[in-house]
Formats: structure tokens, C-alpha cells, sequence
């Protein structure tokens, strides 16, 4: 049995979605709306602590976004490679411990390496 008392650390799953089609609708590009996503998040990983939140699971790629145009993967990779080197250190001196799952095997070169030097570096 799982017991729940307003003390206990909860566990929350976000799956970051509907990104592109918030932009569409602004007729902003897509590329903005994923960058709206992750300023978002931002805002969530900050006050997830206060809420009593110890773990907070992003889903941000599934397989089935290969399947999207390569222009906006691109984009998407490329915004993974800026929060790597721009923002994992910030959470980390916040109390945040960052762990990527799943498949790294399609990811662009340097990428996986980069992701494992990260959770390596400040998470190990």
C-alpha cells in the first residue's frame, strides 16, 4: 500500500507536448514554440520543490518525433545541446539532479557524449 501525507516528496510526469501547435495557432514558427516549452519548464522545475514535488520526469522526445521534419529535429537537438551547456548547472546548484532516459544510440554526434558528461559531471 502507498501511503500519502502532505510531507511525502511527490513524483510528477509532464509529457511536453502541443509546443508546435500552441506557436501555429500565434503564427509564431514552431522552433518559438519549443523554446516557449522550455521556458515553461523552467518555470515548473523552479517551483516543483515548493510543492512538495522530489521528482519531476520530463517527456520531451519520443520516437515518434523523428518522424517530424529534419529542419525542426535539428532545431529541437540543437536546443538540447544549448540547455546542456547553459543551464545544467543552475539546476544543479538548486538541489536538481538531472538524468536523461532512453535511446542516445540516434542522437546527432556528440550529443549522447555531451548528456553523459553532464549527468557525469554534476549529477554522479
Amino acid at each position: 500500500m502507498i501511503q500519502s501525507s502532505p510531507s511525502s516528496k511527490l513524483h510528477v510526469g509532464i509529457i511536453m507536448d502541443g509546443n508546435g501547435r500552441w506557436a501555429t495557432r500565434r503564427q509564431l514558427s514552431r522552433l518559438r514554440g519549443h523554446e516557449a516549452g522550455i521556458e515553461a519548464i523552467r518555470r515548473v522545475v523552479e517551483a516543483a520543490p515548493k510543492q512538495g514535488v522530489g521528482t519531476l520526469t520530463l517527456y520531451a522526445f519520443s520516437s515518434d518525433n523523428w518522424r517530424r521534419p529534419k529542419t525542426e529535429v535539428s532545431a529541437l537537438m540543437a536546443l538540447l545541446r544549448f540547455y546542456l551547456a547553459n543551464e545544467v548547472e543552475s539546476l544543479v546548484r538548486n538541489g536538481v539532479r538531472l538524468s536523461v532516459i532512453g535511446r542516445r544510440d540516434r542522437l546527432p554526434d556528440g550529443l549522447s557524449d555531451a548528456i553523459g558528461a553532464r549527468g557525469d559531471r554534476y549529477c554522479g
